[in-house]
C-alpha cells in the first residue's frame, strides 16, 4: 500500500510552483474568453502572470459578490466562457451561486483527500451530504469514485434506513459532516444497531472540535477534516501527520490581508484566496471569506504542497457603525496611507449610548503627530470619527481580525 496518491505530492515545491506557473498564462487566456474575467483582467497580459508577485496585481473576486453578478448575468455571471450544456451537473448553492461540474475524473479534486484519510480502491463508502441540488454530495460521490471506491448515495437523515445499508453492505468509510456521524453513531446505540464496520471518516462542512474528535475516536473510527467549497470542490486536507491540512495540487493558494488582495506576512492570519487551474472552469483569485495562515516548512507525512492551520474565521468583519458600515478594506486603505504601521484592529464599543471606535496601530515610533495623522485618515476613509491607539509591534492578536465589534448584544 503507498503512502501517497501519486508522486505529484511529493516532488520539491519548486518543482511544484513552477509547473503551476507555467500553465497559469493558458488558463488565464481562458478565462477572459468570458466576459466578466474579460473586462475585470482588461489590460493584463497573461503572458506576463507567471509568479506570484504577478498575480497579487490581479483584482480579487470576492465569493461575497457571486450571488448578485450571478442574478445579474444568469447563470454563471459572465465567469464562464462554455455553455451550460458541456458541464455533467448543474448545481446551486444558498444565494444563489450556480455552480457547474465538470465532466472530467475527479471534478472536485477530491480523491485525494480521501487517500490521505486511509480510504483505498474497492472501500465501501457511506456518504451523508446532500444530494439535492446543491453539490456537495456529488463532490464526495465523485471523488470516492475516481478513487475506486463504491457509494452508498445515503445523504443526511433517515437513519433506520441508513442502518440497513450499514448491516447490509459493511461500509469501512463515511463522509458528511461529524456532527451527522456523531447523530448517526448515537442512535445506532439507542437502537443497538450494528455501525462497527465503519473505521475511518472524511469530515466536512461544520466544527470538528476536539472534544468530537477524541468521543469519534473512542469509538474504533478513524476521523480526519477535509477544507473545501461549493466552487472548487476539496481544498485542503488533513493527512496522517496531523499537523494542519495540506493544500491539494493543481491550485494556487494566497494568504491577503482580508478586504485587499495584498499577500500578508509569512504566518500571518489573513483571507484565503485560490486560483484554479482547470481551463473551462477557471477561478482567478477567488477570495473566500475564510481565514487561515500557512505552517512554514513541510508536512513529516511527505507531501510537500503548502500546508494552513486549517479555518480560522470568516474575513468578512463589516459591521455599521452609527448607522454607517465599516469594512475590512476601509482599515486596509488606512494601513496604506501609513505603511510604516504593522497590525491595525478597529475596535467597536457603546460609550453611553452612543457607538465608539477606537483603531489600534502597531508602531515601532509612537508619537501625537502619527496619532493625528491616523485619527484624521480614520476619518477621511470611514466618514466617521473615532479615537487612535498605538501599541507596540506584537501587541495585536495574529488571528486575522481588523474590526472586533465589541459592542453587548444583551
Amino acid at each position: 500500500m503507498t503512502a501517497h496518491y501519486d508522486t505529484l505530492e511529493t516532488r520539491e515545491p519548486a518543482a511544484r510552483e513552477a509547473e503551476l506557473f507555467a500553465r497559469l498564462p493558458s488558463v488565464l487566456r481562458s478565462a477572459m474568453a468570458a466576459p466578466a474575467y474579460a473586462e475585470r483582467l482588461k489590460g493584463v497580459d497573461p503572458a506576463s502572470v507567471t509568479s506570484r508577485a504577478t498575480l497579487a496585481g490581479l483584482p480579487v473576486l470576492r465569493k461575497s459578490e457571486l450571488p448578485a453578478l450571478h442574478k445579474a448575468s444568469q447563470p454563471f455571471g459572465g465567469f464562464v466562457a462554455a455553455s451550460p450544456g458541456s458541464f455533467a451537473r448543474l448545481f446551486t448553492s444558498p444565494g444563489p451561486i450556480f455552480e457547474p461540474e465538470g465532466r472530467q475524473d475527479d471534478p472536485w479534486r477530491g480523491a485525494r483527500a480521501l487517500f490521505a484519510a486511509g480510504f483505498r480502491p474497492d472501500d465501501i463508502v457511506l456518504n451523508t451530504f446532500s444530494y439535492h441540488l446543491t453539490p456537495g454530495g456529488f463532490i464526495f460521490d465523485a471523488s470516492a469514485r475516481a478513487l475506486g471506491c463504491a457509494v452508498i448515495p445515503a445523504g443526511p437523515g433517515n437513519t433506520e434506513q441508513q442502518f440497513e445499508l450499514i448491516e447490509a453492505y459493511r461500509p469501512v468509510g463515511y463522509s458528511g459532516t461529524p456532527d451527522f456521524l456523531k447523530i448517526l453513531l448515537d442512535a445506532a446505540a439507542t437502537a443497538k444497531r450494528d455501525v462497527s464496520s465503519i473505521k475511518r471518516a472524511l469530515v466536512s462542512g461544520a466544527a470538528f472540535p476536539p472534544s468530537l474528535q477524541a468521543e469519534i475516536k473512542a469509538r474504533g473510527i478513524d476521523a480526519y477534516q477535509a477544507f473545501g467549497t461549493a466552487d472548487l470542490g476539496l481544498i485542503a486536507f488533513e493527512s496522517e501527520a496531523r499537523e494542519g491540512m495540506v493544500v491539494n495540487e493543481d491550485l494556487i493558494m494566497e494568504i491577503v490581508k482580508p478586504g485587499t488582495g495584498d499577500p500578508v506576512r509569512p504566518g500571518d492570519v489573513g483571507e484565503i484566496v485560490v486560483t484554479s487551474l482547470d481551463p473551462h472552469h477557471p477561478w482567478i483569485r477567488l477570495a473566500l471569506g475564510d481565514l487561515t495562515a500557512v505552517l512554514p516548512g513541510t508536512s513529516p507525512c511527505g507531501r510537500t504542497n503548502m500546508r494552513i492551520k486549517g479555518w480560522m474565521g470568516r474575513a468578512d468583519q463589516t459591521t455599521k457603525v452609527k448607522g454607517m458600515f465599516v469594512r475590512p478594506e476601509q482599515i486596509a486603505e488606512i494601513g496604506k496611507r501609513h505603511p510604516a504601521l504593522g497590525r491595525l484592529r478597529l475596535v467597536v464599543t457603546r460609550q453611553g449610548e452612543a457607538d465608539a471606535m477606537t483603531l489600534k496601530a502597531e508602531t515601532t515610533a509612537p508619537g501625537d503627530a502619527l496619532r493625528e495623522e491616523i485619527a484624521a485618515s480614520l476619518r477621511a476613509v470611514t466618514k466617521l470619527g473615532g479615537a487612535v491607539e498605538l501599541v507596540s509591534p506584537g501587541i495585536l492578536p495574529n488571528d486575522g481580525k481588523v474590526i472586533a465589534d465589541e459592542r453587548s448584544t444583551a
